[in-house]
């Protein structure tokens, strides 16, 4: 966010202390200009409304970006994996190395199944 959104922000936040002043100047104003408070302040809160929609959309479309990027990059870590695995297993078959096979093995299936589970939406 940037310093004239933050400025914005801050000016849109209603607090309490929003309400007591919106009070106190009907109060001093009187009930002639009662509907122009009403309207601004109610247009401070449509404006914060629609400011944590946009918030909460922007979140959601970055996760769901994250997701499907996590898809890609689950395919590929899958084929490496298997082009890996293949000179591998053949080297340690020819030489009767059952055990180093089943620990490479049991490596690339780790690393697999922990970018899946990083990967997985929340």
């Amino acid at each position: 966010m940037t310093d004239p959104e933050r400025a914005v922000a801050r000016e849109d936040d209603l607090g309490h202390g929003d309400i007591e002043a919106a009070l106190a100047a009907r109060r001093e104003l009187g009930a002639r200009y009662d509907a122009e408070l009403v309207e601004g302040f109610a247009e401070r809160i449509e404006r914060a409304v629609d400011r944590r929609v946009a918030d909460q959309v922007a979140l959601q479309q970055r996760r769901t970006a994250a997701v499907a990027g996590a898809g890609a990059r689950q395919l590929a870590l899958g084929i490496v994996s298997l082009v890996v695995f293949i000179p591998i297993s053949i080297a340690l078959g020819v030489n009767d190395q059952l055990l180093a096979l089943l620990v490479t093995l049991a490596g690339i299936v780790g690393v697999n199944v922990a970018h899946a589970w990083q990967s997985r939406p929340r």
